[in-house]
């Protein structure tokens, strides 16, 4: 038999992260700071709101791009809260989560030979979906020194005739790290000098600690160049519902909503519905929880000082980057035996690019009892490898 795969799927290797969340999930007392999984119940009125839409019957498709209504609300808030501004009949398109986004956007845009600049460590998606797009994926590998922060010089020194777009991924998953306004000023004009695009995932836009997210598609000259894709599944806890949203230019947009037609259709309806409900009235909701985030992120920083465990302080997202290469194991070995134990789950930092060896992302999207239970059984295991000398 011929082979029925096609090539380029097999040079795709599955997904770090969700192969130590199969192993914890069948491990009795283990816990796990693996997923990127919002501790909190999505807020009621936001539930009441989807199970009202049901109840009513709004069981149908709506528009490929999106309720017309939640679309309004998306641009509200966006200007709102980042001054930004999109037509909702053109400028602004719903999808089943920001992922979708992220894949539509790559498919859309991408020509074969085409280069995309991936900054990493980075979400597990953006590589492959570039591939899977006939794009050719060029990895920047921030460094622990820069706060893993795209700097001007990394991006010059990557940027090739064939490059076409550029990934911005902050604040970023794993690391945290964030790009102020003064580190974006620093790459806008090399972004429009070049002509380059870029796609924006700023799907923890609203997850930032000591500094305001700014959106690079405000600067000038960067709304017509800028892809942004945000959503509902962290600063709402929304994650099962699914939904997310791409903004941009009409002449893009078209044609992202074009491959969603004929991918997708529509994404859920009353996830639609209940999103409306979260932008109107769930501001009081995003500020509780990024406050219990913050307390989180100070616990964790503070534990980790005091048990000698090397780790830049993130100023975004709900994960901690810490440091394992005092302990001789590579990032897999770290977070394999500290599985088998402690039962502890966290991810190799390999999981995010090659750049994140020496490194495992812990989440903090979990209550602070559960994470004082783990970092007794952390502090417990690098205290014995400490002592055996790794």
């Amino acid at each position: 038999m011929r082979d029925p795969l096609a090539k380029k799927i097999q040079t795709i290797e599955p997904s770090g992260i969700r192969k130590y969340f199969d192993i914890v999930s069948e491990m009795k007392d283990a816990i796990s700071l693996g997923v990127g999984e919002p501790d909190f119940d999505t807020p009621w009125h936001i539930r009441e709101e989807g199970i009202y839409s049901l109840e009513r019957g709004r069981t149908f498709y709506t528009s490929n791009a999106g309720l017309k209504e939640l679309k309004i609300e998306v641009s509200n808030y966006l200007h709102r809260r980042f001054g930004l501004t999109y037509d909702p009949d053109h400028e602004v398109m719903m999808t089943v989560g920001g992922s979708e986004a992220i894949d539509g956007a790559f498919r859309a845009m991408l020509d074969p030979g085409d280069e995309v600049l991936i900054p990493q460590p980075s979400y597990v998606s953006y590589e492959p979906c570039a591939v899977l797009a006939g794009g050719t994926p060029v990895i920047i590998e921030l460094q622990e020194e820069d706060n893993f922060k795209l700097t001007r010089q990394e991006l010059l020194d990557h940027i090739t005739d064939k490059t076409k777009l550029l990934v911005l991924p902050f604040p970023n998953n794993p690391t945290g790290s964030i790009m102020t306004k003064e580190d974006l000023e620093d790459i806008v004009d090399v972004i429009i000098d070049r002509d380059l695009y870029v796609i924006s995932d700023e799907i923890y836009s609203e997850l930032t600690y000591n500094n305001t997210h700014v959106s690079i598609a405000s600067f000038p000259g960067m709304w017509e160049r800028t892809i942004v894709i945000n959503g509902f599944s962290k600063s709402y806890a929304m994650t099962g519902w699914r939904l997310g949203y791409a903004c941009g230019p009409r002449v893009i947009l078209d044609q992202i909503l074009k491959i969603h037609q004929f991918a997708i259709m529509c994404a859920p309806t009353n996830s639609q519905y209940a999103a409306v409900e979260a932008l109107r009235n769930g501001d009081e909701d995003v500020e509780r929880m990024r406050t219990a985030y913050n307390q989180r992120r100070n616990f964790l920083m503070k534990a980790f000082r005091d048990m000698g465990l090397q780790c830049f302080e993130p100023f975004g997202a709900f994960y901690v980057f810490p440091s394992i290469k005092q302990f001789g194991m590579t990032s897999d070995e770290f977070a394999q035996n500290l599985l088998q134990e402690e039962k502890i789950a966290v991810v190799p930092g390999t999981a995010f690019g090659d750049s994140g060896e020496g490194f495992v992302r812990i989440s903090y999207a979990y209550s602070i009892e559960d994470l004082k239970g783990a970092l007794e059984r952390i502090e417990r295991f690098i205290r014995r490898k400490d002592a055996y000398g790794g």
